[in-house]
């Protein structure tokens, strides 16, 4: 019998301000940024004091792997972060130490994009040597994911709709990716770097059914909106509608109340505690509306079932394949 694991992967966040130049360096694999895109970073970080996402992630970890064990399956969970420690090929390299030989391995960002979940894969791959693998490609349509989103959403929407005195609509939000990354490119141009596979990206379309899964399941939404947040500093277009235009039409529809949930993020970290909570509700109040939004996933048991279901699905996939 093959000794298995669980692997989770998440893009990982560093503990202090002075650390932002080393972590962006990361992210951008090393391609020079202007000074002042590195201190706006340090800013927004300054202004929530730090994320909390890597410490969150272990926890998500923590609920996956008690899940595992209650259903009876005695399997480790291990954590990696792409963009800083704990590091992926640190991880890796820690499994195949402690004797992992095939590991069910999720990445904590459930729509795929293929060039940027397409990272994650290529960094384990890179230490599996021996380790056998099944990565989960995307999981956008999980039902237990939607109802963990649903169950934050519910009473955030009971409760705003009760003091307005009237239904709440929803704006629901995933990270924007460059429009390079999801294009199909013309004749003659060049190929994005897909991974695995070919064709079309499916990162949009799926981000957006994550959000009709979500509404289907809240009885009271009046009516609800989706964009893409987020957008970084690195050059050419990234995809869109952006939040801020979504804010400005939903603005000028007579929308005095709304509540943002984004359903691309699992857990708090900058792009939730400094881009919701302080620059899109500071644009929504300029516009004369009042901006909330339910509490994320982070700890969330159902979170934590929709992860080990998709780990049992990996590991067997793995004993049927060695079987074979």
């Amino acid at each position: 019998m093959a000794k298995q694991a669980v692997l989770l992967l998440a893009h990982g966040t560093p503990e202090t301000v002075e650390q932002i130049p080393e972590y962006l360096r990361n992210v951008v694999s090393g391609r020079p940024l202007p000074q002042q895109v590195i201190e706006e970073i340090q800013h927004r970080y300054s202004l929530i004091g730090r994320s909390p996402l890597t410490e969150l992630t272990m926890e998500q970890g923590r609920l996956v792997e008690a899940e595992l064990g209650a259903g009876g399956d005695a399997v480790r969970v291990y954590v990696g972060m792409r963009n800083w420690r704990p590091y992926i090929p640190e991880v890796v390299r820690q499994m195949r130490a402690d004797g992992v030989e095939e590991a069910a391995v999720i990445c904590m960002a459930p729509q795929n994009s293929r060039t940027s979940v397409g990272l994650y894969r290529r960094a384990v791959e890179a230490e599996a040597a021996g380790l056998r693998i099944d990565f989960t490609e995307g999981w956008a349509q999980d039902p237990l994911l939607a109802e963990a989103f649903a169950e934050r959403l519910r009473p955030a929407l009971s409760k705003l709709s009760a003091e307005v005195g009237a239904p709440v609509p929803v704006l629901f939000t995933a990270h924007s990716v460059p429009c390079r990354t999801v294009q199909t490119p013309a004749a003659g141009e060049s190929q994005p770097r897909h991974w695995p596979g070919e064709g079309a990206d499916p990162y949009a379309q799926e981000a957006k059914r994550t959000a009709e899964l979500v509404a289907e399941r809240v009885a009271g939404i009046p009516k609800w909106w989706f964009a893409f947040q987020s957008q970084g500093a690195s050059g050419g277009p990234w995809i869109g509608p952006t939040v801020e235009a979504t804010l400005d039409a939903i603005a000028a529809s007579g929308v005095k109340t709304l509540l943002l949930q984004p359903i691309g993020f699992l857990c708090d970290h900058v792009e939730i505690l400094y881009d919701v909570d302080i620059a899109f509700r500071r644009y929504a109040v300029a516009l004369g509306m009042r901006l909330e939004r339910p509490e994320s996933l982070n700890a969330s048991r159902t979170l934590a079932k929709s992860v080990a279901g998709l780990a049992r699905l990996g590991l067997v996939r793995l004993e049927v394949e060695r079987a074979s």
